[in-house]
């Protein structure tokens, strides 16, 4: 979905409401649905020695906040990370400002842990790495 007119329409559910990107979404569990359900039966990963699982399983104020965030910005900007660097192509300038504070954002994540206190470039590791 590159065309973020698309998605801010289907956020526009009060309005001219366009539920394309439901099919979308369901298309996309679909697969997952399906490739989870072979992986599962698997010993190991095609491309790897071992499945990697997060380790924190728990819902907590950052993830909450980072899932808001996130939605915020989708909301507001019509991207999501993958549509809008396939946009970048196009060189629109809603997919330039939104890949740029992207990155600002993916800077600033790496850079704050050693400014606040309590913040350890370990912990910030170890949520990049579990993903």
């Amino acid at each position: 979905m590159t065309d973020p007119r698309k998605v801010i329409a289907f956020l526009d559910v009060t309005g001219a409401w366009d539920p394309s990107l439901a099919f979308v979404m369901m298309g996309a569990v679909g697969v997952h649905a399906i490739a989870a359900f072979w992986a599962r039966g698997r010993a190991r990963p095609v491309l790897a020695a071992s499945f990697t699982l997060p380790l924190q399983q728990r819902v907590d104020g950052r993830l909450l906040a980072g899932a808001a965030l996130f939605g915020a910005g989708w909301g507001a900007s019509g991207f999501c990370p993958g549509p809008a660097i396939v946009a970048l192509a196009g060189l629109s300038a809603g997919a330039l400002v939104f890949v740029g504070a992207m990155v600002a954002g993916v800077a600033l994540f790496r850079w704050l842990p050693a400014r606040l206190p309590g913040m350890t470039r370990a912990f910030s590791s170890e949520v990049l790495r579990d993903g």
